[in-house]
């Protein structure tokens, strides 16, 4: 997927491009994103860590060292003393929280942490939230974004609140306890009503291998396998590095029963196995909050290439989005099996190999 302009990122860069702010090799950017305004010749040494894998990916192309998927899901080391942290703050309030509480941990004592945040995704309250556990900030208003900064360590922090937050994303029980999420995942602390809709239409008679297209905290994966017993195999890919862990901790009661495989992957650029059934509730939304129907359309274009002839793919969707071409190219039926709450369940089958297929 291409890169998009990035206010934020240009934001963030732009102290360090005036020479208010210096550069510190071994620098570490948290929730970093790849953009032309960062430059891997003019930061040696940074060290990103990414939990959204097609971030990971274009930091990595650009020339920097990007952490592991456990480290990006916030379960490997995180290592202090660093001379500078760079931050780019999610927009689930109790996620950045913990996230700002963090980087001030691993700072270095006196060390700078710089945040960017773009006005309309709430760069006033972070700014406030980060200098209640900071002390006072210094603050830049530039391409509708702030950017403010303060030294880990300096007079007027409440180190307190800060150990407080550094607990406000960890995972906890949600849907009565039968899963595992945490904040900042999608639909972190519910079951999402469109993935409850096409779980309530999946048959039983699924057979063979199966794969779970965006997986999330792992509810559609759980519920295939409880319903459809002939599911002898699952593999769930998620982008989304904390989103997988909760993934991997919830069906892992379902490891004696079928063979099951995680993989942190971008499924816009395809999967590589071969499957019986895909299950899917697609994301339409960029990170940044922009409607991305192509995206959902990538996945259907991901699930039809995976699928064997005569495989079939179960859908759960918006019903505005426009995924009929999508499905009418891929696959030799589509029907229409749902419409509710906004919704439709779309059930398509794999055409043998050079045959055409139809929508309805």
């Amino acid at each position: 997927m291409a890169i998009h302009g990035d206010p934020a990122l240009d934001a963030l860069m732009l102290p360090f491009a005036d020479g208010e702010l210096v550069r510190a090799p071994g620098a570490v950017f948290l929730r970093a994103r790849a953009g032309a305004s960062l430059a891997a010749d003019e930061w040696p040494g940074l060290d990103c860590e990414a939990p959204f894998r097609p971030d990971a990916e274009a930091l990595a192309r650009a020339g920097f060292t990007v952490a592991d998927e456990a480290v990006a899901a916030g379960i490997g080391s995180e290592d202090a003393g660093r001379p500078l942290v760079l931050l780019l703050p999610p927009r689930q309030r109790d996620e950045a929280r913990a996230l700002f509480a963090e980087a001030l941990a691993r700072a270095a004592p006196g060390a700078m942490v710089v945040a960017s945040v773009a006005n309309d995704a709430g760069a006033k309250s972070a700014e406030a939230d980060f200098a209640r556990i900071a002390g006072p900030v210094t603050t830049r208003s530039k391409h509708k974004c702030r950017v403010f900064w303060a030294r880990a360590g300096q007079p007027g922090g409440d180190p307190a609140l800060a150990a407080q937050w550094r607990g406000l994303d960890a995972p906890r029980p949600v849907a009565g306890g039968r899963f595992l999420s945490r904040p900042g995942v999608f639909a972190w602390d519910r079951i999402d009503a469109a993935s409850a809709l096409l779980a309530q239409h999946l048959p039983v008679d699924l057979a063979g291998r199966a794969a779970d297209l965006g997986a999330g905290y792992g509810y559609l994966s759980a519920e295939l396998l409880e319903r459809s017993p002939g599911i002898v195999a699952l593999d769930a890919y998620e982008a989304d590095a904390r989103a997988l862990a909760m993934a991997r901790h919830n069906l892992a009661g379902a490891a004696s029963r079928a063979a099951l495989a995680f993989h942190w992957h971008d499924v816009t650029a395809g999967v590589p196995g071969r499957y019986d059934v895909v299950v899917t509730n697609p994301p339409f939304h960029a990170p940044d909050g922009r409607e991305r129907p192509d995206i959902g359309r990538a996945f259907i274009a991901a699930a039809a290439a995976a699928l064997r002839p005569g495989g079939r793919l179960w859908l759960v969707a918006n019903r505005h989005l426009p995924y009929e071409q999508a499905l009418g190219a891929g696959f030799g039926e589509a029907r229409l099996v749902a419409q509710q709450g906004g919704f439709k369940v779309v059930e398509a089958v794999k055409a043998a190999a050079g045959r055409g297929g139809s929508a309805r």
